[in-house]
């Protein structure tokens, strides 16, 4: 492959229920073709040498969905987890989550936590969930940490910096996304990592998720190489 991997790229995985609805299915079972398709891209991203694919799996405005469907997007990732994370163990994978893990409900909550700790040594890839997430509340939370460590003294104003803040961010840790994909048809970034995405490459596709594939994904990156004349 001639063209220069992302280190990090994000996916907005959007357009599942509606795939879903267009082959007369329900907006759940679009959403589990949606699961299929993100384990095949997970593991194309790392035998391509991406170093961390960060999925956008449910944002903090989902829940304003019809209640049926918030309890399937909440127990898919908890299904998905457990049942892959032998895949994720046997491939050195990392799972890390990005969002208010706490607000999740309890089955989703433990499996998100066995994964995390069970593959918290492995180093080869990682794949960064963002569930239970939002842009606004990620950087709502980081004040109000900041604030109270100013508030005791633990901080003082002089060493709030960008580095700090990023310290408190959900994605602590992880490099900012060079590259964020949305599919599904929408040209803009929803409530989704409005810190981190400062000087990340955008691309958008028309593709709902659940057919989205390794073919445009290699095209995404050699868009975005073409963009920096690389």
């Amino acid at each position: 492959m001639n063209a220069t991997i992302p280190a990090h790229i994000a996916i907005m995985m959007d357009g599942n229920g509606r795939w879903g609805k267009q082959r007369g299915l329900t907006r759940s079972q679009g959403h589990y073709a949606g699961s299929q398709t993100m384990e095949a891209i997970i593991m194309d991203s790392m035998e391509m040498g991406i170093q961390v694919l960060t999925l956008y799996a449910f944002s903090t405005e989902n829940w304003k969905r019809p209640k049926d469907e918030v309890q399937y997007l909440m127990d898919l990732p908890a299904k998905f987890l457990t049942a892959k994370l032998p895949v994720f163990m046997a491939n050195d994978i990392k799972v890390c989550i990005s969002g208010d893990i706490d607000g999740l409900p309890l089955h989703t909550k433990e499996a998100v936590k066995m994964a995390m700790h069970s593959t918290k040594d492995n180093s080869s890839f990682t794949v960064n969930f963002a569930l239970n997430y939002g842009r606004r509340s990620e950087l709502l939370a980081a004040i109000k940490k900041i604030a109270h460590d100013l508030n005791r003294s633990d901080v003082v104003l002089e060493e709030i910096t960008e580095e700090l803040i990023e310290t408190h961010l959900f994605t602590s840790g992880l490099p900012d996304p060079d590259l964020i994909i949305r599919t599904g048809g929408e040209k803009r970034i929803s409530n989704f990592l409005l810190w981190q995405s400062s000087k990340s490459q955008l691309w958008f596709t028309d593709t709902y998720f659940p057919d989205f594939n390794k073919d445009l994904l290699l095209q995404a990156i050699y868009d975005v190489n073409d963009r920096k004349g690389l």
